[in-house]
């Protein structure tokens, strides 16, 4: 039976992907640890550390063996780290070369390199997911560059905006997600094969230049100095994660606020029975959206975690690097799951332009207060113009009128903006909008 969200058979693929799982399965891991093995027994047999003869037998040792994962399981638990355990198995494979398997290595090399290896494969999915969402709002933010919506601030009717807008704000986080995401592989794709203290003395002199042959052998670039106890790479990738999953939650908070019935601004995809609810036929909840949600809230408690594990003591840690083992896999299976969720949920988003107008009537005028006190400030003085409007919003308010109709009661109003015709424009939602389309048009053309 499972325990978790991320094995469940029926919650597995709401909380992840079926192909970021595969990037953290144990098969996937031990076969990582075996990558790292054969690339360090090739670098040191090109060198001469170990013979010719010996590198090959390794390398398709590596390639060829069959873990036996009930004992791997066993003498882990033992020893407390799968690498010793794993190298009993691939020395027997290697037959009379298994003497030099894991030659100068200790267990941190190859199960960090094992870890980079991982997180190169990841964070490629990552950023196909968020090159496809770049490209879902960007069309989304043109469709609906001109679509007025009222804007809201405190939860309370602010000024006009489009919705094309909106999604151009949303599009600007992703995007900046993108570009972290280059500096991110310059900083954290590194090799580690350093030795027990992380000084090469196993090797000696030479030692750095079978470290540059291994990680070539990798595609991973050659840290400058050991990183076993440095750990902020690692804790820079799930504080990545955590980055781009809050802006999905701030995406995800925003339709759901907007799929409320008193609101009716938009819907997420329709799907027979998706969102339905077992005793009320009418619904159709947000479920996109709460995975969204939940999963940027539980990514978001290991960001904490990976920054609890950069606190490591001397030049070997005593449990923190434990922690990875946990937030890594967890983080990237998580935001799996919400870059999922919200490339359907958007792509398919139902936007309903008829409410937005509606709504952007229901206060009768009162969201463009501030167009009628900014056209009239030039003849009144912005404070006096301020307080005339103010006066008229409460007695619209307290009166059930129009804001329009109150004003053009008032002359000083009317001579200010110069016209009954005037204060009806300045009262009229779509004549406020800013500058939201050329906003909106400057992110869109960014990334073209």
């Amino acid at each position: 039976m499972s325990s978790t969200v991320f094995d469940s058979l029926l919650f597995r693929d709401m909380f992840g992907t079926p192909a970021m799982r595969a990037v953290f399965t144990d098969e996937a891991l031990v076969g990582r640890y075996l990558e790292a093995e054969a690339a360090l027994a090739r670098a040191e047999a090109k060198l001469g550390l170990i013979p010719a003869a010996a590198g090959e037998k390794i390398d398709a040792a590596c390639r060829s063996i069959e873990i036996d994962f009930e004992r791997l399981r066993h003498e882990t638990e033992i020893v407390g780290y799968p690498i010793l355990p794993l190298v009993h198995q691939l020395a027997e494979a290697a037959g009379d070369a298994g003497g030099f398997v894991h030659w100068g290595a200790t267990t941190q090399d190859i199960m960090d390199t094992a870890n980079v290896l991982q997180i190169r494969a990841a964070l490629d999915l990552v950023e196909a997911d968020i090159k496809a969402l770049q490209d879902i709002l960007a069309r989304l933010a043109k469709l609906h560059r001109d679509t007025p919506m009222a804007g809201r601030t405190h939860l309370q009717q602010a000024l006009p905006v489009t919705f094309g807008y909106k999604v151009a704000v949303w599009l600007s986080s992703i995007d900046r997600h993108a570009a972290r995401l280059a500096g991110i592989r310059e900083r954290v794709l590194f090799g580690e094969f350093s030795g027990a203290a992380g000084t090469l003395a196993s090797i000696g002199e030479g030692g750095l230049d079978v470290q540059a042959a291994y990680c070539a052998e990798l595609g991973l670039a050659q840290p400058p100095i050991t990183w076993h106890v440095a750990r902020d790479g690692i804790a820079e990738v799930i504080c990545y994660l955590g980055l781009v999953t809050g802006s999905l939650a701030k995406i995800a908070t925003d339709v759901m606020l907007m799929m409320a019935t008193e609101f009716g601004e938009v819907s997420e995809p329709f799907v027979h029975g998706r969102g339905a609810s077992s005793t009320m036929p009418q619904k159709r909840n947000p479920i996109s959206c709460e995975l969204i949600l939940a999963a940027a809230k539980s990514v978001r408690q290991q960001v904490a975690t990976a920054l609890d594990g950069m606190i490591h003591d001397f030049e070997r840690a005593t449990g923190p690097w434990h922690l990875e083992w946990i937030a890594i896999p967890e983080s990237f299976i998580l935001t799996a799951s919400a870059l999922a969720n919200a490339r359907y949920m958007l792509d398919g988003l139902m936007v309903h332009e008829a409410r937005m107008r509606a709504n952007l009537d229901l206060t009768g005028g009162l969201i463009v207060a501030e167009a009628v006190m900014m056209a009239a400030a030039p003849k009144l003085g912005r404070q006096h113009a301020h307080d005339v409007v103010y006066e008229a919003c409460r007695v619209a308010i307290e009166g059930a009128k129009k804001l329009a109709d109150v004003l053009k009661a008032n002359p000083d109003v009317v001579a200010a903006l110069g016209s009954p015709e005037a204060v009806d424009h300045a009262c009229d939602p779509v004549n406020y909008l800013g500058l939201s389309a050329e906003m909106t048009d400057r992110v869109v053309a960014g990334r073209a």
